[in-house]
């Protein structure tokens, strides 16, 4: 991808890349159509870490000429990949103006090849355009828009047979957590990608926790590890000790310049997804940077 170090131990992922064999590396991406969020990760490719971005609510495209020059002038650590997801209306405009460095990805495709689908865009087109990546299984799709988990496995299937590297949303509810269903739901979500899924290679899981996404609320770094940990020790159950290894998860929920640095120490938390944070260029680059935080936890 966009960026490899030659650090001495090199950095894939969250941890050092002679402890976990690496994955890919990712940069930053705009997460909601509506909204902003950017992601940073480290597992992947040798010195690759993920930073996920948005175009800010209500978007316009003064308010994203803006964004992308803050973008083209934060100073980020150099083995971190990033990764901007604008809505479909906006790519064009993004990748014409920001600087290579810096990812595309959409925010979300089709379940299948185009055709008589008013109002959808295929993986095809992503490509197209000169996108990487595209966002599946947000809780907004899967809550408001009423996405199925298996049409959402499918689509994510579908948009890596065309190329398309794929992050995938997983996360529950506030009431379900309350009910001590987290690993359940989470769980259930895995498996359905997975029921569709061949190879992991390009694929970045994301946890949102629901409850924790534009809320201010953020889940404690140790609320967050445990489920990152029992999402890598499903993989290790249902998938490859090797997958298990070389996937990056990442954390997204109300992460800040505040927050970010401790979530960063954590063992199997690779990366964010940020939301509002985003929005401004200096804090967001806090955020990426954070992976400082992790090289001297290690």
């Amino acid at each position: 991808m966009a960026v490899e170090l030659s650090l001495a131990p090199r950095f894939s992922g969250l941890r050092l890349a002679c402890e976990r064999a690496p994955s890919l590396s990712s940069p930053l991406f705009f997460h909601r159509a509506c909204s902003q969020r950017r992601l940073f990760s480290t597992r992947g490719a040798p010195g690759g870490v993920v930073a996920m971005a948005g175009t800010g609510k209500n978007g316009t495209k003064d308010s994203i000429s803006k964004l992308v020059a803050d973008l083209n002038g934060d100073k980020m650590e150099n083995d971190v990949d990033v990764v901007v997801a604008p809505p479909f209306i906006y790519i064009d405009q993004v990748k014409n103006s920001l600087t290579d460095r810096i990812e595309i990805s959409a925010q979300n495709c089709w379940v299948g090849k185009g055709g008589a689908f008013t109002g959808e865009i295929s993986a095809e087109q992503l490509i197209d355009m000169g996108c990487k990546w595209v966002i599946l299984g947000h809780s907004e799709r899967r809550h408001v828009i009423g996405e199925a988990d298996e049409f959402i496995g499918k689509k994510a299937a579908y948009a890596l047979s065309q190329n398309l590297k794929v992050i995938a949303c997983i996360g529950e509810k506030l009431e379900e957590r309350e009910a001590g269903k987290t690993f359940d739901v989470c769980f259930q979500q895995m498996k359905a990608f997975a029921d569709s899924i061949t190879s992991w290679e390009n694929v970045v899981i994301a946890y949102e926790p629901v409850w924790a996404i534009g809320t201010r609320k953020v889940a404690t770094p140790e609320q967050a590890q445990e489920v990152h940990v029992a999402v890598r020790d499903w993989f290790k159950k249902n998938i490859s000790e090797e997958v298990a290894s070389s996937t990056r998860i990442i954390y997204g929920g109300s992460v800040n310049g505040g927050n970010c640095s401790e979530l960063a120490k954590q063992e199997d938390i690779d990366g964010f997804l940020v939301g509002g944070a985003s929005l401004k260029g200096p804090e967001f680059a806090t955020i990426v940077n954070s992976v400082t935080s992790k090289k001297v936890a290690a």
